[in-house]
């Protein structure tokens, strides 16, 4: 650009390779400069000749999406708040050093060099040349600064990892692509910034806000969700997902934000909390914020901030929570994020829980977060943001009630059923689970915790009197999709005399999240037990009742409820039992070298006791999708192959998706090691 005849400039040397291994983003590319903050990185400037004496370089730079912000980069050392660039003669080039300040927005920059003259004309300017500024989790001055190199491997670093469902007593992990350093993410990552409601309506204002994590973290939380803005994935609950794709096919972040970008920032239908925690923990980690999702186990969603959740029954058990309910969600996934707190008083820095799960508005928007960890735990229910609907999430009191035809309700003992339980996340070192509660809450019936719940305006109080005779428990055998199984509802009698009573047992399908999608079974029974001795009551669970209504959770709640005809009290007691799903076999054949032909071959058994219709079976990060013809019968074995290419080198997985009417996503996962085709011999 602007080159005269006989100009000076010959060209700039991005040294991609160079300065991308150095800041630890060679993942993403190496064609583009893409470099943290805080941290040199270096442009060699070309030229025909040795620059003229007395004549001066100049370096500017310009942010934001019209490129409004200019930034003059001084040519001598400056203080830290400061872009500053030093340079070394060589030959016919001039290397130069570029120091960033470490609290400088973020973003996608463009450079150009100026050659002035003694008396500061401008002589000649290169061509911009564009580079990406990423948060430095490496570099102490920035406010992401994280001091330990295994949880940045996984943090920033790690493209694979688990996210945590099914219910408090019987956990299971979903691998989960987040593919942050996949071709174009970052690219994403920025135009979804562009995309909020603060950029579009201020572009300056919010360009110079991204220098601040806590700004960053919390638009991206509220952008991940289409409910009210540009947003990345709209959220649906109700089983009908025709329109698009169920919330159960995604097994990573990728395709999501690719189909955003595609559709010239449209909605993506559709996603449940696990997938609106995988995309935003996506997002946070290729901008460089220290990144991982964390899945609460009996959360509570408490609708009117009272740190009650008022479950209401009728006599026959049948739910009566008028218009939106207060419920209680088998598991909920979030995710937390690295940072300090400048912005609030001394002791909340480190990690920040962000729910990207529309649910409540905050500031008028559907978004939830940054909220520090420390805030949660110590009941600290003002902080911002959102503490008091984080710290219900994991602690509100959740109280049953029978209402009667007349109006009247009685409080309804709960055997156990705490919110806020065994808060999971993936483990630094390896493909298990690390229990974070801790963080959240102290130990239950400590001092502390009581503490805590004052501080907060949370009840302490138990139900009063004396504990009653007779107590519930349910029990079930491990309990597989297509099978049917037994559920035994227990009824002890610890007091002294024979005692009648009434118990009502229904089972329900439902999803993750307590909507109920139909009742399987129902049985009353008046029963007298006798004094020190159990009644057990058994109901079995046939697959061709449940098969029909279960939901795309395939998770089976149990409710009984027990009144003694003498007393008062009634006893309620639940389970949920997730039924256990096959997986697919997936095997790999042949060397994996990069942009290699390999193939997968995949089996599977139908477990049900029916045919399966419509079956296919999808390859994440290929895009290959493989319609699997005719039906399967019951108990019919399957075997598919697939060809697909490994993009990259490293440690990769490949997730595999199985979909049919009766059976819903079944997933499949083979590990490899690609290596570079440079590196075969």
């Amino acid at each position: 650009g602007m080159l005269h005849k006989n100009g000076v400039f010959m060209g700039v040397d991005l040294r991609c390779q160079v300065n991308n291994h150095a800041h630890r983003t060679g993942e993403m590319d190496l064609e583009r400069l893409l470099v943290r903050r805080g941290q040199p990185f270096s442009l060699a400037l070309q030229c025909s000749t040795p620059l003229p004496p007395k004549h001066k370089l100049a370096m500017i730079l310009h942010l934001g999406k019209e490129g409004e912000v200019v930034v003059k980069v001084l040519d001598a050392r400056a203080g830290r708040d400061k872009w500053w660039f030093r340079q070394q003669k060589a030959q016919n080039e001039v290397l130069l050093t570029v120091h960033s300040p470490a609290d400088t927005p973020v973003g996608i920059y463009s450079v150009t060099l100026l050659l002035l003259s003694p008396d500061g004309h401008i002589l000649e300017q290169t061509t911009p040349e564009t580079f990406y500024l990423l948060f430095n989790p490496w570099c102490k001055a920035d406010s992401v600064y994280l001091p330990d190199e295994e949880l940045l491997e996984e943090y920033i670093l790690n493209e694979n990892g688990l996210l945590y469902q099914g219910s408090w007593d019987q956990i299971s992990s979903l691998s989960w692509n987040f593919g942050q350093f996949e071709q174009d993410v970052v690219d994403i990552c920025f135009e979804i910034l562009n995309n909020s409601p603060a950029a579009l309506k201020n572009p300056e204002i919010d360009t110079a806000n991204r220098a601040d994590p806590v700004y960053v973290s919390r638009t991206i939380t509220a952008m991940v969700n289409a409910n009210d803005d540009r947003g990345v994935v709209l959220g649906r609950w109700d089983g009908k997902y025709d329109d698009g794709v169920s919330p159960t096919r995604w097994t990573g972040s990728v395709a999501i934000l690719r189909r955003w970008r595609e559709a010239g920032a449209q909605r993506v239908r559709y996603g449940q909390c696990w997938v609106f925690s995988g995309v935003a923990c996506t997002v946070l980690r290729c901008l460089g914020i220290p990144t991982r999702p964390v899945t609460n186990y009996t959360s509570a969603h408490d609708t009117d901030g009272n740190l009650n959740v008022d479950y209401l029954y009728d006599e026959q058990l049948k739910s009566v929570s008028e218009g939106r309910k207060d419920m209680i969600w088998n598991y909920h996934c979030w995710v937390e994020s690295w940072m300090d707190r400048e912005d609030l008083p001394k002791g909340y820095d480190g990690w920040q829980a962000l729910d990207p799960t529309p649910q409540e508005r905050s500031d008028g928007v559907y978004c939830c977060g940054p909220c520090p960890v420390k805030a949660v735990r110590d009941g600290d229910v003002g902080m911002k943001y959102d503490a008091a609907f984080v710290f219900s999430e994991v602690n509100a009191d959740l109280v049953t009630w029978i209402v009667y035809p007349d109006g009247q309700r009685s409080q309804v003992s709960l055997n156990q059923k705490t919110v806020g339980r065994n808060i999971s996340t993936k483990s630094v070192y390896g493909d298990y689970r690390e229990d974070i509660t801790k963080h959240y809450k102290y130990p239950e019936g400590s001092v502390k915790e009581r503490e805590v719940y004052e501080k907060a305006g949370r009840r302490v109080t138990q139900l009063n009197g004396a504990p009653g005779q007779l107590e519930l428990k349910i029990k079930h055998a491990q309990a597989i999709l297509g099978t049917d199984f037994d559920v035994i509802v227990e009824v002890h009698n610890v007091g002294g005399e024979d005692t009648p009573a009434q118990l009502t047992v229904t089972s329900n399908a439902v999803t993750y999240n307590s909507l109920h999608r139909g009742e399987c079974q129902r049985r009353t029974a008046s029963l007298t037990v006798p004094a020190q001795k159990a009644h057990k009551e058994v109901m079995r669970l046939r697959y061709d009742h449940y098969g029909a209504c279960v939901s795309e959770h395939n998770l089976i709640r149990v409710t009984a409820l027990l009144q003694a005809s003498s007393q008062p009290d009634v006893i309620l007691q639940e389970v949920n039992i997730p039924l256990s799903m096959p997986q697919l076999h997936v095997k790999v054949v042949g060397d994996a070298v990069v942009s290699q032909k390999l193939i997968a071959h995949i089996s599977f058994t139908n477990p049900l006791p029916i045919t399966l219709r419509g079956g296919v079976f999808t390859v994440e990060g290929a895009g290959l999708t493989a319609p699997r013809e005719g039906n399967i019968g019951p108990g019919e074995d399957v075997k598919v192959k697939l060809s697909f290419k490994p993009t990259r080198a490293g440690l990769r997985k490949l997730m595999v998706d199985f979909d049919a009417d009766r059976l819903r996503d079944v997933k499949g996962i083979a590990t490899l090691i690609v290596r570079d085709r440079l590196t075969v011999n």
